[in-house]
């Protein structure tokens, strides 16, 4: 995992080449270098602890997709969009547990039947308050300086309860164990992660552990749930900006980050779960803070758009 992070920083760095560099092809198109980089990120980025958006909306400022406000509009669209990719991801790595809601939805499998009961309950705390402040996240909350704070909040929490988590280790529940009173408790922990930086990932895995999960389950239910929150999100980006996102950055070059994100985001998932059974999620809390410094120095010294 710790490469993963490593490959990370190098899109970064290969963001901030380009926007030095290579400035985009028109004002109208994302080109396929965009892309790519957009891709990767989202992918590495969208299950680990480290916030998605927030690394999306920084490589894109970085490369220069942010000067035109009607383009960038189209833009932070795309950056929901894009996690497409990364919920496909999801269905492939845990093609046993789609399996089992599907013939849950069947009434042929119980345990499947009650995943999918928790997974909705989970579901609703996000998608009311999604409904209620998508506007106001899009106009200020995707500002920088915004996403460093959460990043910097983020890291030092996370390794406070990462220190704690191994001193306090105990047996814990299974996910077929998990109740609805439950679950509604980690979905409800989802409504903070709207906050860009903060992690969709990292809160609701804290949440799994904090109402009794395995450190594994807990994040197996982040991974499912994400599934769920995030194709509701996708779609309906779609059909709030669709047309306009794809007019304005080219359907091709959207659907090559899509594909991107799946790849990248299917690697990620893959090594994730073995690392954080060895590893625990110190060396994210370290990484949100190094980051979230880095970010604030060049956002001073007026290198990167608030």
């Amino acid at each position: 995992m710790k490469y993963s992070l490593l490959f990370l920083w190098s899109c970064l760095g290969c963001s901030w080449s380009l926007w030095a560099q290579e400035p985009s092809v028109a004002a109208d198109q994302m080109t396929m270098t965009e892309a790519v980089v957009l891709g990767v990120v989202e992918g590495v980025t969208e299950y680990l602890p480290v916030s998605s958006t927030g690394h999306l909306i920084l490589a894109s400022q970085a490369m220069g997709m942010g000067a035109d406000p009607t383009y960038r509009k189209s833009v932070n669209a795309y950056l929901v969009v894009i996690q497409l990719g990364a919920i496909l991801a999801v269905m492939t790595v845990y093609g046993e547990y789609i399996k089992k809601m599907f013939l849950g939805l069947l009434n042929k499998n119980a345990e499947g039947k009650k995943l999918v009961c928790n997974l909705l309950i989970a579901f609703l705390p996000a998608a009311v308050a999604g409904l209620l402040l998508d506007e106001f996240i899009s106009k200020v909350l995707y500002g920088l300086w915004y996403v460093v704070g959460a990043w910097l909040l983020g890291g030092l929490a996370l390794l406070k309860w990462n220190g704690e988590e191994k001193e306090n280790a105990t047996e814990c529940a299974r996910l077929e164990e998990l109740s609805l009173k439950k679950s509604f408790v980690i979905g409800s922990m989802q409504v903070i992660a709207m906050w860009p930086g903060v992690s969709r990932s990292l809160v609701t895995i804290i949440g799994g552990r904090w109402v009794g999960l395995s450190l594994r389950d807990s994040v197996v239910f982040s991974f499912l749930l994400g599934m769920i929150t995030l194709t509701a999100a996708t779609f309906y980006k779609l059909l709030q900006s669709g047309t306009e996102m794809v007019d304005s950055l080219g359907l091709k070059t959207i659907l090559i980050g899509i594909v991107i994100a799946y790849f990248s985001a299917w690697i990620a998932v893959k090594t994730m779960v073995a690392y954080l059974k060895k590893h625990g999620l110190g060396l994210f809390g370290i990484y949100r803070i190094a980051l979230a410094l880095v970010t604030a120095f060049l956002l001073t010294k007026g290198l990167l758009n608030a």
